[in-house]
């Protein structure tokens, strides 16, 4: 049996190869995708060639065991449906709907435990935001907002507008969102936040926040937005840093003000449990949370382009030229029904 994989091959350039289909072993099943959704900012890395080379590509998924080097496979957000099990595996799987921490590609071999059940409330779509709903859970945790705090986000691509939208549930003072693009700003303000500024009009922010903002989240991937964060934290703040930076560097003014203001920094990443939090807190419990707030807040009504596999280079070409054009991508696949 053939499948169809997207390897990104070099800067720039990505290709849907056709290859073989492993065996399907005893405590395996196949599945056939149905969708899988672009992570905008960390495979605008791979595709530009700005990941860091000397470190696997995901440490905590199988499937992305691998080391950063061209060719590869990416992509960590399908959804398809369970098409054969093997004999070791309960019959019960045949034909059910899941999610996979798994490449773009048409079909795969998966044990049990690499798959999770998509819910029967939720959609196809809203099921391949789970890894991004999961992610702005995880910053939100580590952020620990307080009632009564003003809050600020850097970057409102789909992780900044879903942390936005959980954000918004909270008692805050106020909620501020910074981002480049006009249609992010909309789609901000409908989620929650009180205002959504251009992300060059710092003064601006200030204005709406003369006292400083207690609690900042750095999600935009650009660098010199962690030095506007730093400089808007109040006495005492923090800042969560979310931005994969791959090998872009970030220069920082620590000098007076951040010196002598105790901020703090945050290092905020979604492949393990704070330790202060794991106590209590498991990926399980966090991804029950997840689904819960797919289903709240159902992020598939971000989706701005739903695009055939076949045609993934125009995808990432939009993406890398045309950034303001979109928010979410999607990859359909010929046997969506």
């Amino acid at each position: 049996m053939k499948r169809q994989s997207l390897y990104f091959v070099a800067p720039g350039q990505v290709e849907l190869i056709e290859e073989e289909l492993p065996a399907l072993l005893p405590e395996q099943v196949l599945v056939e995708t149905i969708l899988s959704a672009i992570s905008p900012g960390t495979e605008l890395l791979f595709y530009r060639g700005l990941f860091p080379e000397d470190i696997q590509v995901d440490e905590s998924i199988a499937a992305l065991k691998q080391s950063a080097a061209y060719p590869l496979k990416y992509g960590y957000s399908l959804v398809g449906r369970v098409m054969a099990v093997g004999q070791a595996v309960d019959a019960a799987w045949q034909n059910r709907l899941v999610f996979a921490f798994h490449p773009h590609e048409s079909h795969f071999n998966a044990g049990p435990s690499e798959l999770i059940p998509v819910p029967a409330d939720t959609s196809a779509e809203d099921a391949a935001l789970l890894p991004n709903m999961e992610t702005a859970l995880n910053f939100v945790m580590d952020g620990a907002p307080l009632v009564g705090e003003h809050a600020v986000i850097f970057g409102q691509g789909i992780v900044g507008l879903l942390t936005t939208a959980v954000l918004a549930q909270f008692p805050l003072g106020s909620l501020v969102t910074l981002d480049r693009y006009a249609n992010r700003r909309a789609a901000s303000l409908e989620l929650g936040a009180r205002a959504s500024i251009d992300s060059q009009d710092i003064e601006r922010l200030k204005s709406l926040q003369p006292g400083g903002a207690d609690l900042v989240f750095e999600l935009s991937g650009s660098p010199p937005a962690l030095d506007q964060a730093i400089d808007v934290t109040a006495y005492s703040g923090r800042v969560v840093i979310g931005s994969w930076y791959g090998r872009k560097q970030a220069a920082l003014n620590l000098g007076g003000r951040f010196h002598r203001s105790r901020i703090r920094l945050v290092s905020s990443q979604v492949s393990s449990i704070a330790p202060e939090l794991s106590g209590r807190w498991t990926k399980e419990r966090r991804f029950s949370l997840a689904w819960e707030m797919l289903r709240k807040i159902k992020p598939s009504r971000l989706v701005t382009q739903r695009i055939p596999i076949s045609q993934a280079a125009s995808a990432y070409q939009l993406l890398d030229l045309h950034p303001e054009q979109s928010i979410q991508i999607v990859f359909t696949y010929r046997q969506d029904k």
